[in-house]
């Protein structure tokens, strides 16, 4: 009776949203991150955190502070810093439990091990296995951890996306080019739900009283099917009374999925960058509440100078102008919602123009996920490059043929619909979807998908009708008809090139790479924009139809 009860009135608070919340000094408060991507002094900040955190300590005995992954990476202070600043703050802010993101991977696990021992807060993930017969960095990982409030008990358990095998450089967990370590990505999805309800189970026998799972998963909105997603979990388990996600980068604290029995689960998600601070409240009758906060003042003014000093350590060759632009180079639409991984933008070209350039390749390719920043109107500094793409891969070029492009130009597309909107979000976004240089090409998103892929989604054949069409190659100035049996050369950076990234393992192996580590991706925007633009962005104020949907 106690479930089927909190079931209808999280439903309740889910349809009508929470308001103010009152608090009582026996409630639980659960402060939540997500997608920090390094950004420590952006949003409501990190220094605003722990001002909210010292505040709720006041108003509630039992507050706890934990993040939801890619917390370390994704910013120019992040990338000079290979995460470290990311992890400085955190332990200042005081977090008590983590779970990782995709991108907590991408300075490799030596690095990975040094950041977690120098890490306060304890990270957790319930589904990443290791079957190697190397180091194995991640042994002392626990997939949960069971936290006393009063007479209470809360089990957290961290869960990681199945994608980050793809989303992070798939060579990072090999050994002798074979995969040793899993996210447990098999059976439809179904694996991982087994794995956690298993978990869920242990958790409640050991006492547990609430089960918060903390992912980094990324939520479902619209109708396909996403066995990684957040609310796949939820409908295939039950025993978890809310998920707290990330990797989707949106805003929602009201979102209900139905668990396998019927009852209702609340899951939340903050954003990015530090856009808003999370909040899940469980009073004394066991009722559950989440929140936002955006707007957090009275900062402690010293401990903001000491994350200060953290940031300014890498900061200051960063201010050197670079060049200027008359128009916002953009990654969104007019409302500010991402269409790099579904659309064409002004961004992408840029980025794809200047890999082509630097490489002197036929092709330039960037991949939606890779692109971070816009480019604002007025002056341009390196800070500003760097931003667009701070993960520091290298650029470098490879041989394919004709044919080979064409099998890579259905995987990168084989997500994207004509569909652009469900309920005012953006829908169908994949993170190989492709900004391209020196090709264009129309898909039909009328004809399915006929992309053949590996268990790690990695490109494998086409088998079937085509959906991409109309694919023309610039040659002397002139676009011509791709040649099937001709070899060209395309240049992206080291991520999918020589790390297997962007559905490229298989696909790519042993290909010839002409151009090889030629310099680092914000170093090649700085010097086409330099070189090649005379400092002027002002070419890229709209799109030019090189990547058509219809």
């Amino acid at each position: 009776m106690k479930k089927i009860l909190l079931s209808f009135l999280i439903l309740g608070l889910c349809l009508t949203g929470c308001g103010d919340v009152d608090f009582r000094s026996d409630d639980i408060v659960i402060l939540f991150t997500n997608d920090i991507s390094g950004a420590v002094d952006e949003g409501v900040t990190l220094a605003g955190v722990a001002a909210y955190k010292e505040y709720m300590e006041t108003k509630s005995k039992y507050v706890a502070l934990v993040d939801c992954g890619d917390a370390i990476q994704g910013n120019v202070i992040s990338t000079a810093s290979k995460g470290e600043v990311a992890i400085d703050v955190m332990n200042l802010v005081g977090y008590d439990v983590a779970t990782f993101g995709n991108h907590e991977f991408d300075f490799g696990f030596e690095r990975l091990e040094y950041l977690l021992n120098k890490a306060n807060a304890e990270y957790i993930c319930a589904n990443i296995t290791y079957t190697g017969s190397g180091t194995n960095y991640l042994a002392d990982i626990k997939p949960y951890k069971i936290i006393s409030y009063g007479n209470k008990k809360v089990a957290f358990i961290g869960v990681t996306t199945p994608e980050t095998l793809i989303s992070s450089a798939p060579t990072i967990f090999k050994e002798n080019g074979e995969y040793v370590y899993d996210f447990c990505s098999g059976n439809g999805g179904l694996d991982l739900c087994e794995l956690v309800q298993g978990y869920v189970d242990e958790v409640k026998k050991e006492g547990a009283d609430y089960v918060i799972v903390l992912g980094h998963l990324g939520r479902t909105v619209d109708n396909y099917t996403n066995s990684c997603s957040s609310d796949f979990l939820i409908r295939h388990t039950h025993g978890i009374d809310a998920l707290i996600d990330g990797h989707s980068h949106v805003v929602y604290t009201n979102f209900c999925t139905e668990n396998d029995q019927g009852e209702y689960v609340v899951s939340a998600q903050t954003g990015s960058r530090l856009e808003s601070l999370g909040q899940l409240i469980i009073d004394t009758k066991g009722l559950i509440s989440v929140s936002t906060v955006s707007d957090i003042r009275n900062i402690d003014e010293n401990l903001g100078n000491r994350i200060s000093s953290f940031v300014y350590k890498y900061d200051e060759h960063l201010d050197e102008v670079v060049g200027t632009s008359n128009y916002k180079i953009t990654s969104t639409d007019k409302e500010g919602r991402r269409l790099t991984r579904v659309r064409e933008t002004t961004i992408g070209n840029f980025v794809a123009d200047a890999y082509r350039y630097i490489t002197s390749a036929d092709i330039g390719y960037e991949n939606g996920g890779g692109l971070k920043a816009d480019i604002e109107e007025g002056t341009v500094t390196l800070r500003d490059i760097v931003a667009v793409s701070p993960y520091c891969n290298s650029i470098c070029s490879v041989e394919v043929t004709g044919q080979e492009i064409l099998d890579m130009l259905e995987y990168w597309t084989k997500e994207v619909s004509s569909e652009l909107y469900v309920d005012g979000e953006v829908v169908h976004e994949f993170g190989s979807f492709p900004s391209l240089s020196g090709l264009k090409m129309t898909v039909d998103t009328s004809i399915p998908s006929s992309v053949v892929v590996d268990e790690n989604d990695d490109l494998i054949s086409v088998d079937g009708p085509r959906r991409v069409k109309d694919v023309m190659v610039e040659e002397n100035g002139e676009y011509v008809p791709i040649d099937v049996n001709k070899t060209y050369t395309i240049a992206a950076h080291d991520y999918m090139i020589k790390k297997g990234g962007s559905g490229m393992e298989v696909y790519l192996a042993n290909h010839k790479i002409v151009a090889n580590d030629v310099c680092l991706d914000y170093e090649a925007l700085s010097i086409y924009l330099k070189e090649e633009l005379n400092g002027d962005l002002s070419k890229y104020q709209t799109t030019e139809n090189r990547v058509v949907i219809e």
